[in-house]
Order: structure tokens, then C-alpha cells, then sequence
């Protein structure tokens, strides 16, 4: 495999482990309550899950429709209102549930690491 080819492989891997992983981690950032928006893509950001705002939003927008995340705007002393999070009582629930899963991938994953062994 060219050096080419292997890049994008990678890149196209690393992108959906990061799809597949940004719900849980949105809601790892609203466990403990309420968090405006803009400090959610921040954190995402920093943890270096989430480049672009643009996916975002859509996904809050879906969870909050699912009723995982309920939401309200709040005045703002510099600017507009803003729209701030948390999870609902649906949504604690998904979060457990999403640890869990994660916690047997990572398991999985982990057993694979170290060899099969027949």
C-alpha cells in the first residue's frame, strides 16, 4: 500500500471512530448539568473530537427531538441569548447504557491487542 493510499485509509478510519463516538461524548459533557453550546464545541474541540460547528449542531438538534437532551435560552450580559443544555432523565439513561457499550468495545479491542489465542 502506497504511503498515499494509507493516509487516507487512516484518515477515513479515524473519522468514523469519531462519528461513532461523538454522541457519547456529548453526553459525557452534560452529565453534570447545564453547558452552553459554545462550550461544548470548545471541549470537543480541545479533547479533539470535533473540528467543524456544523456537526454539531444537527446532533443536539436530533438528541434534544429524541428528548436525550432538553434545552433553554438564557440572556446573555454580552451578545444574544444562549442555548443551553442538559441531559434529561432519557438521556442519563442512554449515557449509562452508551459507557457500557464503549467499556466492551474498548474490552474487545483490548483482547484483540494482545494476540489470538487458539
Amino acid at each position: 500500500m502506497n504511503k498515499s493510499t494509507e493516509a487516507n485509509f487512516i484518515g477515513q478510519s479515524e473519522a468514523q471512530m469519531r462519528k461513532g463516538l461523538l454522541v457519547y461524548a456529548v453526553l459525557l459533557l452534560l452529565k453534570d448539568g447545564k453547558v452552553y453550546s459554545s462550550e461544548i464545541i470548545g471541549a470537543l474541540r480541545n479533547a479533539e473530537l470535533i473540528v467543524v460547528e456544523g456537526t454539531l449542531y444537527p446532533l443536539l438538534n436530533r438528541l434534544a427531538k429524541d428528548a436525550v437532551l432538553a434545552y433553554e435560552w438564557q440572556e446573555s450580559e454580552q451578545g444574544p441569548p444562549r442555548k443551553y443544555y442538559w441531559l434529561t432523565e432519557d438521556g442519563k439513561t442512554l449515557l449509562t447504557n452508551l459507557k457500557a457499550a464503549y467499556q466492551t468495545l474498548h474490552h474487545s479491542i483490548q483482547t484483540l491487542e494482545k494476540g489470538v489465542k487458539t
